[in-house]
Protein backbone atom coordinates (compact mmCIF):
# COMPACT_ATOMS: atom_id res chain seq x y z
CA UNK A 1 0.00 0.00 0.00
CA UNK A 2 1.02 3.62 -0.21
CA UNK A 3 1.36 6.18 2.54
CA UNK A 4 -0.31 8.97 0.57
CA UNK A 5 -1.99 9.43 -2.80
CA UNK A 6 0.20 10.37 -5.74
CA UNK A 7 0.06 13.98 -6.83
CA UNK A 8 0.90 13.20 -10.46
CA UNK A 9 0.78 9.94 -12.38
CA UNK A 10 3.97 7.91 -12.68
CA UNK A 11 4.53 6.18 -16.03
CA UNK A 12 7.51 4.06 -17.09
CA UNK A 13 8.11 1.33 -19.64
CA UNK A 14 10.70 -1.31 -20.40
CA UNK A 15 11.25 -3.46 -23.47
CA UNK A 16 12.87 -6.86 -22.97
CA UNK A 17 13.89 -9.69 -25.31
CA UNK A 18 12.09 -13.02 -25.00
CA UNK A 19 14.99 -14.34 -22.95
CA UNK A 20 14.50 -15.40 -19.33
CA UNK A 21 18.02 -14.19 -18.59
CA UNK A 22 16.54 -10.66 -18.71
CA UNK A 23 14.23 -11.33 -15.73
CA UNK A 24 16.60 -9.51 -13.32
CA UNK A 25 16.09 -6.36 -15.45
CA UNK A 26 12.33 -6.81 -15.01
CA UNK A 27 12.73 -7.11 -11.24
CA UNK A 28 14.90 -3.98 -11.12
CA UNK A 29 12.30 -2.13 -13.20
CA UNK A 30 9.45 -3.14 -10.84
CA UNK A 31 11.54 -2.31 -7.75
CA UNK A 32 12.38 1.17 -9.09
CA UNK A 33 8.80 1.86 -10.17
CA UNK A 34 7.46 0.70 -6.80
CA UNK A 35 9.94 2.87 -4.92
CA UNK A 36 8.98 5.94 -6.95
CA UNK A 37 5.28 5.19 -6.45
CA UNK A 38 5.80 4.84 -2.68
CA UNK A 39 4.73 1.19 -2.48
CA UNK A 40 5.69 -0.86 0.54
CA UNK A 41 7.88 -3.96 0.37
CA UNK A 42 4.97 -6.40 0.61
CA UNK A 43 3.18 -4.82 -2.36
CA UNK A 44 6.43 -4.65 -4.34
CA UNK A 45 7.08 -8.35 -3.74
CA UNK A 46 3.53 -9.27 -4.83
CA UNK A 47 3.83 -7.19 -7.98
CA UNK A 48 7.22 -8.69 -8.77
CA UNK A 49 5.82 -12.21 -8.42
CA UNK A 50 2.73 -11.57 -10.57
CA UNK A 51 4.64 -9.72 -13.28
CA UNK A 52 7.46 -12.23 -13.38
CA UNK A 53 4.89 -15.00 -13.94
CA UNK A 54 3.20 -13.09 -16.75
CA UNK A 55 6.43 -11.98 -18.43
CA UNK A 56 8.12 -15.39 -18.23
CA UNK A 57 5.02 -16.96 -19.82
CA UNK A 58 5.37 -14.54 -22.74
CA UNK A 59 9.12 -15.14 -22.97
CA UNK A 60 8.59 -18.89 -22.98
CA UNK A 61 5.49 -19.36 -25.13
CA UNK A 62 4.78 -16.29 -27.31
CA UNK A 63 7.47 -16.97 -29.87
CA UNK A 64 8.60 -20.16 -31.62
CA UNK A 65 11.76 -21.73 -30.18
CA UNK A 66 14.95 -19.99 -31.34
CA UNK A 67 12.91 -17.01 -32.57
CA UNK A 68 13.93 -13.58 -31.33
CA UNK A 69 11.09 -11.43 -30.11
CA UNK A 70 10.44 -8.84 -27.49
CA UNK A 71 7.84 -7.64 -25.06
CA UNK A 72 7.09 -4.25 -23.60
CA UNK A 73 5.83 -3.61 -20.09
CA UNK A 74 4.28 -0.23 -19.32
CA UNK A 75 3.74 0.61 -15.65
CA UNK A 76 1.38 3.38 -14.52
CA UNK A 77 0.58 4.51 -10.98
CA UNK A 78 -2.32 6.94 -10.69
CA UNK A 79 -5.12 7.65 -8.21
CA UNK A 80 -4.57 4.66 -5.93
CA UNK A 81 -4.19 2.13 -8.75
CA UNK A 82 -1.21 0.61 -10.51
CA UNK A 83 -1.69 -0.73 -14.02
CA UNK A 84 0.75 -2.85 -15.98
CA UNK A 85 0.28 -3.29 -19.73
CA UNK A 86 2.25 -6.15 -21.23
CA UNK A 87 2.41 -6.27 -25.04
CA UNK A 88 4.06 -8.67 -27.46
CA UNK A 89 3.74 -9.65 -31.12
CA UNK A 90 3.85 -13.37 -30.45
CA UNK A 91 1.19 -15.97 -31.17
CA UNK A 92 -2.28 -14.99 -29.94
CA UNK A 93 -2.93 -16.29 -26.43
CA UNK A 94 -5.65 -15.20 -24.03
CA UNK A 95 -4.67 -16.27 -20.49
CA UNK A 96 -8.01 -15.00 -19.17
CA UNK A 97 -9.80 -17.71 -21.17
CA UNK A 98 -7.97 -20.46 -19.27
CA UNK A 99 -9.80 -22.18 -16.44
CA UNK A 100 -8.30 -21.67 -12.99
CA UNK A 101 -6.05 -24.50 -11.90
CA UNK A 102 -7.84 -26.90 -9.56
CA UNK A 103 -5.75 -26.46 -6.41
CA UNK A 104 -7.91 -28.99 -4.54
CA UNK A 105 -6.35 -31.84 -6.54
CA UNK A 106 -3.20 -33.53 -5.34
CA UNK A 107 -0.06 -32.57 -7.22
CA UNK A 108 0.07 -35.95 -8.98
CA UNK A 109 -3.53 -35.48 -10.22
CA UNK A 110 -3.11 -31.93 -11.54
CA UNK A 111 -2.39 -31.29 -15.22
CA UNK A 112 0.87 -29.49 -15.93
CA UNK A 113 0.58 -25.72 -16.32
CA UNK A 114 -1.97 -23.10 -15.34
CA UNK A 115 -0.62 -22.28 -11.89
CA UNK A 116 1.14 -19.12 -13.09
CA UNK A 117 -2.06 -17.68 -14.50
CA UNK A 118 -3.90 -18.71 -11.33
CA UNK A 119 -1.26 -16.92 -9.25
CA UNK A 120 -1.49 -13.74 -11.35
CA UNK A 121 -5.28 -13.71 -10.91
CA UNK A 122 -4.88 -14.13 -7.14
CA UNK A 123 -2.35 -11.32 -6.79
CA UNK A 124 -3.97 -8.75 -9.08
CA UNK A 125 -7.42 -7.15 -8.82
CA UNK A 126 -8.15 -7.31 -12.56
CA UNK A 127 -6.63 -9.18 -15.49
CA UNK A 128 -7.74 -8.26 -19.01
CA UNK A 129 -6.60 -9.52 -22.42
CA UNK A 130 -7.10 -8.09 -25.90
CA UNK A 131 -5.59 -8.81 -29.30
CA UNK A 132 -4.97 -5.39 -30.88
CA UNK A 133 -3.24 -4.76 -34.23
CA UNK A 134 -1.42 -8.09 -34.18
CA UNK A 135 -0.33 -7.73 -30.55
CA UNK A 136 -1.24 -9.52 -27.35
CA UNK A 137 -2.16 -6.87 -24.78
CA UNK A 138 -2.43 -8.10 -21.20
CA UNK A 139 -3.51 -5.49 -18.65
CA UNK A 140 -2.99 -6.18 -14.95
CA UNK A 141 -4.47 -3.82 -12.37
CA UNK A 142 -3.93 -3.58 -8.61
CA UNK A 143 -5.75 -1.20 -6.26
CA UNK A 144 -3.47 0.37 -3.70
CA UNK A 145 -6.01 1.78 -1.30
CA UNK A 146 -9.03 0.20 0.34
CA UNK A 147 -11.40 2.98 -0.71
CA UNK A 148 -10.80 2.48 -4.46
Amino acid sequence: MTDKPLQTPIRHSITLPNDINSVPQLNDFIDGFSLEAGLDMSMTMSLNLALEEAVVNVMTYAYAPDTQGELTLEAVADKGVVTFILTDTGVPFDPTAKEDADTTLGIEDRPIGGLGIFLVRQLMDAVDYQRVDGQNVLTLTKKLTAEQ
